[in-house]
């Protein structure tokens, strides 16, 4: 197959890159900076079709699989200026992505575009899954800023879903926290907490994660390519959501570790601040199952916390373990 990554040259889309390219797929890569990379790499803006979008348009034409990764990142406080950004990022690069298909005499079968797990709303009782999950925004005692991510997921999904699509099968990735051993990661960062020994609860510990090894997330969008029956949301994370004091706990078990620091709601604010983010990343609840995928066999390598963590830890130190003779 001919699989095209646009904004791929992020740690996820690198990751599916790497992934389909062993497979032996062609892999064609879009980036506002290309660079070498085992993979081809093209130039698109993530935002118009000016004259020259016809070079990326092309990679589209006749492709099997677009999958769209493009967006600001969302580890930034949100200021005016970056709300703006992170909502322009992902809009446009859509309807982008939506005009380029449109011009395709051979449209792609499938596109993959990417959505978020933080779609959901802030919720303790039970899971939001992919039919009756309840989408955010209006519980009460949420602060107003949490309602920007909110916005930005709906707006994300409505600009994919506005596309008029011909031949071509559009799924949303709702995904939750992809883990993987990576420098710079989600993961690296939380365990680097753990090895300093603050990995404890963070606030009253409540707050639920829910996340996917990354092996699990390539999987599933592996087997979303390969499923023609299966469009629209789909949730994207582990089976089993935990709160964050389990989830910090069975981390440093996984490590080796008992000593884990706890951090106070205020701690976590002046970090926030220091940190340039937002305390929204880590107080959310985030309580999400993938029903879709389980009801229709997608079998997970990693259901448990427990054993992703172990398996994760494990991968983080071969990594970076020193080169044998």
């Amino acid at each position: 197959m001919k699989i095209v990554l646009a904004g791929g040259s992020g740690q996820v889309g690198t990751m599916l890159a790497r992934t389909f390219l062993s497979a032996g797929h062609e892999v064609v890569v879009l980036s506002r900076r290309p660079a070498r990379a085992p993979w081809r790499t093209v130039y698109w803006d993530a935002h118009t079709l000016p004259l020259g979008g016809e070079v990326w348009v092309a990679e589209i034409n006749g492709a099997d699989v677009v999958v769209n990764l493009a967006g600001r990142s969302v580890n930034c406080r949100y200021t005016p200026r970056n709300r703006r950004l992170i909502m322009d990022s992902r809009v446009q690069s859509v309807r982008a992505v939506g005009e380029g298909i449109g011009r395709c005499a051979r449209p792609p079968a499938v596109w993959l575009q990417a959505s978020t797990a933080t779609i959901y709303s802030h919720r303790f009782d039970a899971a939001n899954d992919d039919a009756t999950g309840i989408i955010g925004g209006t519980e009460p005692g949420v602060p107003e800023l949490w309602k920007f991510s909110i916005d930005v997921a709906r707006a994300w999904e409505r600009a994919a879903t506005e596309v008029p699509l011909s031949g071509t099968r559009l799924v949303l990735l709702r995904s939750a926290l992809t883990l993987s051993p990576d420098a710079g990661g989600v993961f690296d960062v939380l365990l680097r907490l753990v090895r300093l020994g603050l990995g404890g609860a963070w606030a009253d510990g409540r707050q639920y994660v829910s996340w996917i090894h990354y092996q699990d997330f390539i999987s599933a969008c592996n087997w979303l390519i390969n499923r023609t029956d299966i469009s629209g949301p789909v949730n994207l994370a582990a089976p089993e959501p935990l709160p964050n004091e389990q989830f910090m706990r069975d981390l440093r078990r996984a490590w080796g570790t008992s000593v884990g620091l706890p951090a106070t709601k205020m701690m976590l604010e002046l970090g926030a601040m220091v940190m340039r983010t937002e305390t929204e990343l880590v107080l959310k609840s985030r309580r999400v199952a993938p029903s879709r995928l389980l009801q229709e066999g997608f079998a997970f390598t990693f259901p448990t916390w427990r054993e992703g963590a172990i398996d994760l830890c494990r991968r983080w130190r071969e990594q970076r373990a020193p080169a044998r003779a």
